[in-house]
């Protein structure tokens, strides 16, 4: 794919104004995980739990640099590069000029878009993978068909985002999918290339990290959907326990707090809590599955219910911000590593003190502190913070553009969008922004193209 000097322009711009913004938050927001990322790097065992690609990528940038600032300035270049490419597609496939040349320089001002570029979040690198993959197939449905560039272009996308996100591979396999009942004959190569970006993280999480001494993520973490839902179950169908079941339940943490631990918009409450025995609970793993599939195979429409509700961030526009756990999360709001991970952790590892922030520019915080605040009212939170919308307005689009050109490939640009949306359905812990961010910013950029065809259309 060559980048055309237009595009450099674009890049250039949307890199200075994300520059405005890691300056603003440096060296850049961040979560309780951030500090996790890299925390069990430095203190051990190290865990696959999340990204070890982040997690290496941090431990790296502090043990090179003594900072973590490093990883944000990297974000903001790959949001940067990611955004003026997919603008440059679009172009070639009949968006007009102007408009979405404007659509990709405003973007950054936008605090989902800005504020997230600079988060200490492996969503971020996925993010930015999500939309290279949504660009290479732009470039695909340009050319009508994948060419051996585009195959590779496409091939190092997909990995990454299955490096940067355990299931993107779902996301990797429903693109594949999609490209493959498009299109006939580049069936054999698309296949190939789907394999490999799945197959390879996780080969590497099952087979070769653990030999080099990284530990496979607890049972616990990797079924934590699962005891959502059965804590949901419990809360609203007792008829389907046993005694047995209560007892099995009992073992791993308090009744109640599997009562308690009964919300379907987050899994938060039941396993984030001191009386919720971790380590009985990975050894009890295989009972509680057990218990999970049987109610799966006699209450399918309750566990069916629960993921409905669970990854309503994926298909829902409005979030049910008056239930708990409902509304739309967006950002932590702490200063300190220490208010995470606690005071003796960072008395015994100081490194931890490099998410700290320390803003560049304190009369810039203020203003990009200020102007973030404001996106969070409750008003705006379906158009400025959930995804829905944005997939449902590309997807007419897309649908418009395909009809009116007669290109079907154009209908796969909407593959990664589809496969982030099935995948936070199948399976996501809580209502975060974050894990439908790229089709905020794909379907924001695709406005232009919507508006041209839909015209074309009623014309």
């Amino acid at each position: 794919m060559m980048i055309e000097r237009p595009t450099v322009r674009i890049f250039l711009w949307i890199q200075a104004v994300l520059l405005l913004w890691w300056a603003a938050f440096y060296p850049g927001l961040f979560s309780r995980d951030s500090v996790l990322y890299l925390s069990h790097t430095i203190v051990g065992p190290w865990v696959s739990d999340h990204s070890v690609l982040y997690d290496a990528l941090l431990w790296l940038s502090v043990k090179a640099t003594g900072a973590v600032s490093p990883v944000t300035l990297l974000q903001t270049t790959g949001m940067a590069l990611a955004i003026s490419l997919l603008a440059q597609e679009l172009k070639g496939l009949g968006a007009p000029r102007l408009p979405t040349t404007l659509a990709a320089v405003l973007l950054p001002f936008a605090p989902p878009f800005g504020a997230f570029s600079v988060t200490f979040w492996k969503d971020v690198p996925f993010t930015a993978c999500v939309i290279g993959i949504t660009a290479v197939c732009a470039r695909i449905a340009r050319d009508r068909g994948p060419t051996r560039g585009t195959l590779v272009a496409l091939g190092a996308v997909m990995l990454g985002a299955g490096l940067f996100r355990a299931n993107g591979f779902m996301v990797v396999g429903i693109v594949v999918l999609a490209l493959m009942i498009i299109g006939k004959g580049a069936r054999l190569g698309l296949a190939a290339v789907g394999l490999g970006a799945a197959a390879v993280p996780v080969l590497l999480t099952n087979l070769v990290l653990p030999q080099v001494g990284i530990v496979p993520p607890s049972r616990t973490f990797v079924y934590h959907t699962a005891y959502g839902d059965i804590a949901v179950a419990w809360k609203e169908r007792t008829d389907l326990f046993t005694t047995q079941d209560v007892a099995l339940m009992a073992e791993i943490a308090p009744l109640e707090r599997w009562w308690r631990g009964g919300n379907c918009n987050t899994i938060n409450p039941l396993i984030w809590r001191g009386d919720f025995d971790w380590r009985r609970s990975d050894e009890l793993s295989p009972q509680v599955m057990a218990l999970w599939q049987r109610i799966l195979v006699e209450a399918p429409d309750q566990v069916i219910r629960t993921r409905l509700c669970r990854g309503a961030i994926a298909w829902r526009p409005g979030a049910d911000r008056w239930s708990e756990g409902g509304a739309t999360y967006h950002f932590s709001s702490r200063w300190f590593a220490w208010e995470y991970v606690g005071p003796d952790m960072i008395e015994r590892h100081p490194e931890l003190e490099s998410f700290n922030l320390s803003p560049l520019s304190w009369p810039l915080h203020d203003v990009a502190d200020q102007w973030l605040d404001a996106s969070f009212a409750p008003d705006l939170d379906w158009l400025v913070w959930r995804g829905p919308i944005w997939c449902y307005a590309a997807y007419v689009a897309l649908a418009l553009a395909a009809w009116l050109r007669g290109n079907r490939w154009v209908l796969g640009i909407a593959a990664a969008m589809l496969g982030q949306q099935l995948a936070v359905l199948a399976n996501i812990s809580a209502q975060d922004f974050r894990y439908m961010a790229s089709p905020i910013f794909i379907g924001f950029l695709m406005l232009p193209l919507l508006v041209r065809f839909w015209r074309a259309g009623r014309g």
